[in-house]
């Protein structure tokens, strides 16, 4: 090759690199362009984001303070409260078996032959095939006939609970209606009682008030007078929006809170204040369909601590006594509320509420004084005798039901209204994680509540959207009624957990016509077990936790309810079987006297359940490596007894059982049956009822 063509070859070369260059640096500076269009666009959504942030809060700040200007006016236009709407629907959900409904088809001999083979050879194959065909259309009819039996069996359980169901429903219904009979001619008679827990009813289930407002009323009715007298709770300060706007400063990409000044915001507040009070009036005569009102006086107030002392005080910041006869001519929803409460009705209102400057009340509930019923007792009378909560009315067992989880800090409302859902006081918590909305229902019984009733509970937590359910009643509740409730947002009150709470929260009642509940009971002493006894130490391997429990049966029966031993029913009635604290190595611990065992007890049933308030996805995989240590009364180990593992899938596994022989011996016989449904199933087959 020559010196010029070498050259020349070079010289492509260089002119190509310089190309590439060039390209490379076009495509360069186009990435940046574009990455700074991109750049540019992001801040620009950011800005934009960030303004219309700011100005969705001003709104909000804006709607906040409109709807505070207009309670007085939006409440005007809330039907007014009657009797007929506490009222209980008499009518039921229909039974529905569902899948039980339809019977088990039965098998035809037609298809079993066509199945066959044997038709197509000879006459001895043939015939061959003909009964084997036969001998399966035989078993599959068996079996189809067992299934079916066993659909029967089940639907008529089914049935038999649901109009048990049925029967308590209506019974309720029924009670609760001749409950407002009773109550619209107490009213009418100017019972006092009967006036207190009427108008307070009204108050409470009003929907004239915002969610976020407190509904808390103490009252006292004068029947010579016609008077109803009241204090009513007042929403604090904060309800006023602090900021009166939001901007967003591009500069510094931060939110600039513009403040309300504080004659604005003060201004809001005493109106706001005002319009509850006239609320609270206009509610009353709204409601007064029995005509027993000829004037009212309320006194509004708020709780919170005394600047002075740090103490928690309550400061009276309005009050108004309001006849009917200068109420009727208001048109409330054009008045101003200051002036109509100070001017037109002669009311008094702090001039500086938001430092708490109180007025002078006007008369008040506990003034009333005599046999005047006063909200939660009789004022003047504190040592008459508690109210007994089976004979009290329904409408005021549960507004005392309310009342008391007001006291415990929440916010609460009776619901006795027409298609309520099941749902008697609907309840807020608001402790932050725990807390939230609860829905309540009361049982005012004298016998055991059934596991439906919970079971009914839990449905209307699930359709409500709930964080939990309540169920309080008078009476008590069955292990199966625990045993559903366990691991569940559900809480069971008894009659005698329910009498204590009201005395710890200042109320009143007691059950029956016994003596007054003290106000904190020490639970009565147990009796000691028997001497000649056995301990059970139970201990196992893995992490997993787990509810030990024993069921004293005949055969595959328990003997009662009260014979299963758990976790919400430490011992039997006779003390013979009964839980125990346990100490390593064990996991769990039962104390039992065989000798002391019912005559009519032939078994002792061990059982262990997942514990679904630990960990409710958790089953039986790690249940390994299991065993019972008998322990004589002394702590001494007198055997060792191994029980099966448990399998993945299952949450509950009967451990053994020790079974009563001819000659009075008690032999262990292990178990390793296990249950995918957990407690609830494997009690089903021991015949202890479970919603």
């Amino acid at each position: 090759m020559s010196r010029r063509a070498g050259s020349g070859l070079i010289g492509n070369w260089a002119e190509a690199q310089r190309r590439q260059q060039q390209t490379q640096l076009v495509q360069q500076r186009e990435a940046e362009r574009r990455q700074r269009a991109h750049e540019r666009d992001a801040n620009r959504s950011h800005r934009q984001y960030r303004e219309a942030e700011a100005l969705r809060r001003t709104a909000q700040f804006d709607a906040e303070v409109e709807a505070l200007k207009g309670l007085l006016a939006a409440g005007c236009r809330a039907p007014a409260f009657r009797i007929s709407a506490l009222a209980r629907p008499d009518g039921l959900q229909p039974f529905d078996p569902g899948t039980l409904a339809h019977p088990v088809p039965m098998p035809r001999i037609e298809d079993f032959q066509r199945q066959s083979s044997g038709w197509t050879l000879g006459s001895n194959h043939r015939a061959q095939a003909e009964r084997e065909a036969h001998a399966r259309y035989t078993q599959a009819w068996q079996a189809a006939n067992a299934a079916e039996a066993q659909r029967r069996q089940q639907l008529a359980a089914y049935r038999q609970q649901y109009d048990r169901w049925a029967a308590e429903q209506m019974a309720g219904a029924l009670a609760h209606n001749g409950g407002l009979t009773e109550l619209a001619e107490a009213l009418r008679a100017g019972d006092a009682e009967a006036a207190v827990e009427y108008f307070s009813a009204a108050l409470y289930a009003s929907t004239a008030w915002p969610e976020r407002l407190p509904r808390q009323v103490t009252a006292a009715y004068d029947p010579a007078a016609r008077q109803l007298v009241l204090d009513w709770e007042l929403p604090g300060y904060a309800v006023v929006p602090e900021a009166r706007a939001v901007q967003y400063l591009p500069s510094t990409d931060q939110d600039k809170v513009k403040p309300r000044p504080v004659t604005e915001r003060r201004a809001l507040y005493r109106d706001l204040l005002a319009q509850c009070v006239l609320l609270v009036v206009r509610e009353l005569y709204a409601a007064d369909e029995f005509d027993v009102l000829d004037s009212v006086v309320v006194n509004g107030f708020v709780d919170c601590h005394d600047p002075v002392t740090g103490q928690e005080a309550r400061f009276v910041l309005a009050t108004v006594p309001a006849a009917r006869s200068a109420f009727a001519g208001l048109r409330l929803e054009q008045v101003s509320a200051v002036d109509c409460l100070v001017s037109g009705l002669g009311g008094l209102l702090s001039t500086r509420p938001d430092q708490l400057t109180a007025v002078r009340p006007g008369r008040r509930p506990d003034e009333v004084g005599g046999d005047v019923v006063s909200h939660g007792g009789h004022a003047g009378d504190a040592d008459e005798d508690e109210p007994d909560l089976f004979a009290m009315d329904p409408i005021a067992f549960e507004n005392l039901v309310a009342e008391l989880f007001r006291a415990m800090g929440m916010e609460a409302v009776t619901t006795q209204r027409s298609g309520d859902g099941g749902v008697d006081v609907e309840a807020v918590d608001p402790a932050p994680i725990r807390g939230g909305r609860i829905v309540v229902q009361v049982k005012r019984y004298r016998n055991t509540v059934p596991p439906t009733a919970v079971r009914d509970l839990y449905g209307t937590v699930q359709d409500k959207g709930a964080n939990k359910g309540v169920l309080v009643t008078t009476a008590s509740f069955g292990p199966g009624s625990y045993t559903f409730a366990n691991g569940k947002p559900l809480e069971l009150v008894p009659g005698t957990d329910l009498v204590e709470l009201l005395h710890q929260y200042g109320l009143r009642g007691r059950l029956g016509d016994g003596s007054p509940a003290p106000a904190r009971r020490a639970p009565a002493p147990e009796p000691a077990p028997p001497a000649d006894h056995n301990v059970l130490g139970m201990s196992w391997s893995g992490s997993v936790a787990l509810d030990v429990c024993a069921l004293v049966c005949t055969g595959n029966r328990v003997l009662s309810e009260e014979h299963f031993v758990f976790f919400n029913n430490p011992r039997t009635p006779d003390g013979s079987v009964r839980a125990r604290e346990h100490a390593a190595p064990d996991k769990a611990a039962l104390e039992v006297s065989f000798d002391a065992l019912p005559s009519q007890a032939d078994r002792l049933v061990l059982v262990a359940a997942i514990d679904p308030e630990v960990d409710p996805h958790a089953d039986l995989a790690g249940f390994t490596d299991a065993h019972i240590r008998l322990l004589s009364a002394g702590g001494e180990e007198l055997g060792r007894l191994d029980v099966s593992d448990g399998r993945a899938g299952e949450t509950a596994l009967v451990l053994g059982s020790f079974r009563h022989r001819a000659n009075g011996d008690w032999d262990f016989v292990i178990g390793g049956k296990g249950y995918r449904g957990g407690l609830e199933d494997l009690l089903g087959e021991f015949g202890v009822e479970v919603a």
